[in-house]
Parts: structure tokens; sequence; C-alpha cells
């Protein structure tokens, strides 16, 4: 009795905040829940990352259900990752059932069933609205990054660049980068190389590969117009509750690398557009990515530090992030340092290195006298967790064993009917689905340019003499053009440039991002 009262005041002084909190779940100390003893998150250092682990089976989809719903109650958006289409069901009001009363009663909370407002999202073939950005956006660094270039192939893209910033040429899909990329190597190779120096064939031809590359994993569908924007994400709907956004990726996991790019263009115009904001009493956003290791597998050095650099930084937009995955060492160090909260469901141990990566995930909690954390953790029990979070000062809180709460929607999938309806009825959809594919730089490229060979006199036909200075290059004549002049004054000189790019060119210019109102 004296060991369980020491314990309760523990948790209960580690656990109880000035401001708002929700309830996760309740303690338990040698495999039973003590009642009312409840173990609460504060909404406070929401902003702060957090972690989600544990082994196929043992409740992760459950607790991130829980964690979103809890936060959406308080007016918190949310963005989701499922991909594996089994976070549909947050849209519906669950259904009560003896095991949901009982485990609710344990843990000292009220059980009522709940509904959220959901908007479905989509990059691929999937239902929702669509998920696009501009190849401008992404800006060359980020870019170049993500076709996996060195820096001699970088370099060609900042030209490539510089060279549609300084001419009026919007890059806003993949043709559009192809044909610039196509045309300098041919036409405009004497015009790019009199500006900017050598232009490399070589260079030239692989970074076409390589963007064929990304076209193949359906990245053709992700770069365009209408370019999403990201404050349309931070919303609530009339009850005042947070709406969750769920985009909905079943058909990407064997194509990490559209994934991963998603991943970073989405934080990187998250950090770059939302205004700085201190300390908060709770986020304007977090962003649960399940099955995180599919960001990370594919990612390269480069592209490992700059993520990095947004996790660190983009807390200070009001923005949290949470990686959900089997076990810790999914994550990099680096990033595993900036998760605050940490809930860790149960590991299995099957062999050899998985004990290893039990030891190692022990060592990522607090100290405790309450428990032997590696044998913890293989003898959680499905919907049971080891917890740490951080109190209002940022200290970490005391590593407890948490009974979680059931969720209060549905814990089975929608079925298509209904994200059918869903989806007819969507604000987002209606608008990010309607169709753009306007004038850009492979229009103007390709019509000015079959102009000007119309114009041109065949091999062999005479010719009247031009002086050298007279004499002017294709593309000198597509640009003396009335429409592409007419065109290149209604375009911002400076297209917009990711975050990420910013960083790579050493973070001394301020982005401006172009809206899509402004490109019509």
């Amino acid at each position: 009795m004296q060991k369980t009262e020491a314990f309760s005041a523990e948790i209960t002084k580690g656990y109880t905040f000035s401001g708002p909190s929700f309830v996760l779940g309740g303690a338990m100390l040698d495999g039973e829940a003590i009642p009312g003893l409840q173990v609460k998150i504060p909404l406070r250092t929401m902003n702060r990352h957090g972690l989600i682990a544990g082994a196929t089976g043992t409740g992760k989809t459950k607790t991130l259900q829980v964690i979103a719903e809890q936060l959406a109650a308080h007016g918190v958006p949310t963005l989701l990752m499922d991909i594996k289409g089994d976070l549909s069901g947050v849209a519906m009001p669950g259904a009560e059932n003896p095991k949901i009363v009982e485990r609710a009663a344990k843990i000292g909370v009220e059980w009522k069933p709940a509904r959220n407002t959901v908007e479905f999202l989509t990059l691929s073939e999937e239902k929702g609205a669509r998920l696009r950005a501009t190849v401008s956006e992404f800006g060359p660094v980020l870019f170049s990054r993500i076709l996996g270039l060195n820096d001699t192939q970088g370099g060609v893209v900042a030209v490539i660049f510089k060279f549609c910033d300084d001419h009026g040429l919007p890059l806003l899909d993949l043709k559009d980068f192809k044909k610039v990329l196509q045309y300098l190597g041919n036409e405009g190779k004497a015009d790019i190389e009199a500006e900017y120096g050598q232009f490399s064939a070589a260079s030239a031809a692989t970074i076409l590969r390589k963007v064929i590359e990304l076209e193949q994993q359906g990245a053709d569908r992700f770069f365009g117009e209408l370019s999403f924007d990201v404050q349309d994400l931070c919303r609530t709907d009339e009850n005042g509750r947070g709406v969750m956004h769920i985009v909905r990726l079943t058909d990407i996991q064997d194509r990490p690398k559209l994934f991963s790019t998603f991943m970073l263009q989405m934080l990187a115009e998250i950090y770059a557009t939302f205004p700085e904001e201190g300390d908060l009493d709770q986020p304007k956003l977090c962003i649960f990515i399940d099955e995180a290791h599919l960001v990370f597998q594919e990612a390269t050095p480069a592209l490992m530090q700059q993520m990095e650099a947004i996790i660190k930084l983009i807390r200070s937009k009001g923005i949290g992030v949470f990686f959900i995955t089997q076990n810790p060492v999914d994550i990099p160090e680096s990033i595993l340092a900036q998760l605050g909260l940490k809930v860790q469901h149960a590991l299995r141990a099957f062999t050899a290195k998985d004990r290893k990566a039990i030891k190692l995930a022990a060592q990522n909690y607090p100290i405790t006298q309450w428990y032997k954390t590696e044998d913890v953790l293989t003898h959680l029990g499905i919907g049971e967790a080891l917890v740490s979070a951080l109190n209002e000062k940022g200290i970490p809180t005391p590593l407890v064993h948490v009974l979680v709460r059931p969720p209060e929607t549905r814990m089975d999938v929608l079925t298509p009917a209904e994200i059918d309806q869903m989806v007819a009825q969507s604000k987002l959809a209606r608008k990010y689905n309607q169709h753009i594919d306007r004038r850009s730089a492979y229009e103007i490229l390709s019509e000015k340019i079959q102009e000007v060979q119309e114009r041109t006199p065949q091999k062999g036909a005479a010719t009247p003499p031009r002086s050298a200075r007279q004499e002017k290059s294709v593309f000198e004549q597509v640009l003396d053009s009335p429409t592409t002049r007419q065109i290149g004054n209604t375009i911002v000189r400076e297209l917009t440039r990711g975050l990420l790019g910013v960083l790579g060119a050493g973070g001394s210019s301020t982005r401006r991002r172009k809206s899509n109102k402004g490109w019509l």
C-alpha cells in the first residue's frame, strides 16, 4: 500500500499542469491500473514533437487516433498520413461495447461517441483533395536533392532556375523543367553559356534521366497547379473542433521517394509561411507521419540535415510533428533527440538483434524506480504503453506505464461509399481538384521555337547577309515576341523558393511565396 501511495503521489505531481491538457490514459503499477490516477499531456508542449512506437498489433494506430481526436476536441487541427488506410474511422462516432466501457471506467473518464470534421487529401489516385506544388516552389537546392544529384549537377539545376527567373519562364510542372533542360542543351546552349558559363551536356542528360525516374513514381501528379495552400490546414469546424486532414497514401508504400518528397516540401512550406509564434497555450497544427521509416530510408545525408533543421525550427511556429513507427531505431538519433512526447508500445524480442534494439529503446526513457524498462517493453498488453512527455517548463515527466483510453470515434475504416460522400461534400476537393495547365515554360518555348524555325531559311537557301552584331539567337527572337514580353511582364521575376532551397543557399534570402491567384 505504501508503494502504491508513493507511486501515485509521484505521478500526480508529474502529470498535473496549470494550463489545458488532455487525458491519454490511466497509470499502471505491477500490471494493474490505479483507479482514478490519470496521465495527462499538456497542450502547451505538443509543439515539441513526439514519437509513437511499437510492434505491429500493439495499438499504435489507436493511440494516434486518441491523441488526434483529443487535439480536435480542444480546437487543434491535425494532418494525418494514412499509409495503411486505417485512420478514416475518425470521421464517424464509435460504437459502445463492454470492453470500451470497462477500460474507460478503469481510467476514470467518461466515454461517449464523437465524430470529427475530416478532409481527405491525396497525392495519387486515391479519392480526396489533390495535393500539388510547383517546381519553382521547391527551389533548386531541394529539387536537386530529391533527384539525388551531385554538386555539379545541382549547379546546373541552379542555373536553370536562374535562367527561368531572369527570362520570365514559369516552372510549374515537370514537363516545364524537362523542356527548358532540353532547350538549353540544344538550341539555347549558346545563349546560356554566354550568360552563365559552360553547360554540360552529360550533366543535363543525367538530370533528365533522374526527372524521368521521379515521374515513374507518380511525381508528375504532384508537381503542378493548383498549389496547395498550407494555411488551409489550420481550420476549425462550426463546433470549434479542429479539422482533421487525412492524406490517403495506401498506394504510396512502393514509391518512398514521392512520399519523402511530399513530406519535405510540406514541412518546408509550413515553416516558410507560418509566422513565429513563440510559446502558445496549444499548437496551431499537429502533423502525424505514420510508417515514418519511409521518410528516412531514401533520404541522402544532405536531406537528413535539412529534415533535422526543420524539426528544430518548426516548433517556434506552433507546429508539432509526430512520427509513428515500429521501432525507435527507425528514427535517426538527431531527430529522435528533438521528440518531447514518447509513447512506446510493446516490442518483440525474437532475435539477438531484437533484444539489442529493445535495450537501446529503453535508454531513450527517463530512469525510474517503479519499472525495469527493458522487461516492461516486452510485456506490455495491447493498448498499453510506456509514456514520457514534457511538462510546461520543458522538463521530462516521470516514465509511466499507461493504459491508453479507448478512442471515441470508429475503430474501423469507412466504406468506399462513405468516403465518396465526404469527398463530394469537401470544400477543399472542389478547390484543388480542378485541372489547371496554364501557359508556362513548356508552351512558351515549344510554340516560339517552332515559329523561329519556320522563319529560318532551310539549309542551302540564299539568305541576306547580316553582321555578327545584328544576328539574333533563337532565344533572343523568342524573347522579342510580344506574347513572351506580355507573359514576362505579368510574372514576378523571383519565383517562390522552398525553405530548404533557402537554407541550402546560405539562408540569406527571404522567401516570398507566389499565390496561385497571382499566376492567373
